[in-house]
């Protein structure tokens, strides 16, 4: 997907047919064009914003695993660019009918893919923040007078939203897996409303024991959220899964959020929240003197905290999802890629002498470190930052990686060994998130492991 250029003949032509559908609405013209709409003028800006686009780091190569960024599907890009140029807003009927439409169809696949039945409700949403922002709102309006509690490996999101919410937020202590206490929540429960179990944390990717959770709502009576924002599109290839028991359990929430600005291969700006029973729409529920009239039908504002929403966002994943499907062989081809680059990586890792693998990857993310010859945490952590630095030095043979931070008394649970001269502990972190590295992971491999440390 690196020439994204040799699919402007598809855009041009899809705008041509736009264009003229814009004519049936007679001359909009009057008179010569402003100099701010004129070719040159918007060339010439456009050649500076070039420019300044070269300072990013190449999120379209394989070499780049460092953060959860790369482009989007070029069919994405393509839908998103065409509906852009007429801008519906998926918040009424009427400020988007057909990308209205896109979004309750896109809606409805991703929620059998949950496998929730035909009483659910659901939207997409600007982003993971916003859709887990809707499901602790709903968690508060829910028991308003007890806490939401998650992992201490959940995304920062979730005592954001509770601080925001004015909700009490209890973080539960995970094992050297990852894995919530579970006494911590039995001794807890009595005060929790809602836990949050993160299915594919964004740190290192785990997959938390939805099951054993499950079996404990249903004991003492709280709701679960699951945040699948990374993960959520592994249910997709949930059989080949090591954590295949957990997606089995997904319908089983409360609620659900999933990006697909993640795996879903969309454009940045595009989430999900699903919740189980319709009813939740209830606390979202209200009116507007001038939005709601050109329909009976819902509008996907009245179930969302949200207002204006780009419609283009539900055309560029209702596009995607006619190409790649939400099947095994749809885009469970891609997920299967990004899995294997990272069960490869840790494959060849564990073989390379003097380097140690933290974590079996659950999804396609990873952390490891390379071990230094005096084993203390700030030796350990000065090592990590060097071989960060020295792949983002060469363009044509480096790589970009990203430092992981553990608590030092948590790290050293794992290697009793390391002298404890520092509070943290630094890792390195690979996201495998294209499918373009599962065949370049040789290489990025050979790159990362041939760095000479001091």
């Amino acid at each position: 997907m690196n020439n994204f250029s040799e699919y402007l003949p598809l855009l041009r032509g899809a705008l041509k047919k736009i264009d003229e559908w814009r004519t049936l609405y007679g001359d909009d013209s009057s008179g010569d064009l402003p100099a701010h709409l004129s070719s040159h003028a918007i060339e010439s800006v456009l050649s500076e914003l070039e420019k300044k686009l070269r300072g990013n780091y190449p999120f379209h190569h394989p070499q780049y695993a460092g953060q959860m960024l790369k482009p989007p599907h070029p069919a994405a890009w393509l839908a998103y660019s065409l509906a852009m140029t007429i801008n519906p807003n998926n918040h009424a009927l009427d400020g988007g009918p057909p990308t209205s439409e896109m979004e309750k169809e896109v809606v409805k696949l991703l929620a059998n893919m949950i496998g929730y039945d035909s009483n659910h409700l659901g939207h997409l949403t600007s982003g993971g923040t916003v859709a887990n922002l809707e499901a602790l709102f709903v968690a508060r309006e829910i028991h308003p007078e007890k806490a939401i509690a998650a992992t201490s490996n959940a995304h920062y999101t979730h005592s954001r939203m509770c601080h925001l919410l004015r909700s009490d937020y209890i973080e539960i202590p995970v094992d050297l897996n990852g894995s919530p206490d579970l006494d911590f929540i039995e001794s807890n429960a009595a005060k929790i409303g809602t836990l949050v179990v993160t299915m594919g944390t964004t740190g290192l990717g785990v997959v938390e024991p939805l099951d054993d959770i499950l079996k404990m709502a249903d004991r003492f009576g709280f709701r679960v959220h699951a945040d699948a924002a990374y993960g959520g599109f592994f249910k997709i290839i949930e059989n080949e899964l090591p954590s295949k028991k957990q997606w089995q359990q997904l319908h089983l929430c409360d609620s659900v959020v999933i990006d697909p600005h993640k795996h879903g291969l969309q454009p940045y700006g595009c989430g999900s929240i699903f919740f189980r029973d319709a009813s939740a729409g209830k606390y979202f529920k209200h009116d507007s003197p001038y939005t709601y009239f050109t329909s009976d039908d819902l509008h996907l504002g009245e179930i969302s905290i949200e207002c204006s929403r780009a419609g283009a966002s539900a055309a560029a994943l209702w596009t995607t999802l006619q190409l790649l499907p939400l099947t095994s062989s749809g885009l469970g081809s891609v997920l299967r890629k990004t899995r294997s680059a990272a069960t490869k990586f840790a494959e060849l890792l564990s073989r390379q002498a003097g380097w140690k693998l933290y974590n079996t990857p659950d999804l396609d993310i990873t952390g490891y470190f390379k071990e230094p010859k005096i084993k203390s945490i700030k030796e350990m952590n000065r090592i990590s930052r060097q071989i960060f630095e020295a792949g983002m030095k060469n363009q044509q043979t480096g790589f970009h990686l990203s430092l992981f931070t553990i608590g030092a008394d948590h790290f050293l649970q794992k290697y009793p060994e390391y002298t404890a001269d520092n509070t943290r502990a630094v890792i390195l972190r690979s996201v495998f998130m294209k499918e373009e590295h599962e065949p370049f992971i040789d290489e990025l491999s050979e790159r990362i492991f041939s760095v000479e440390t001091d």
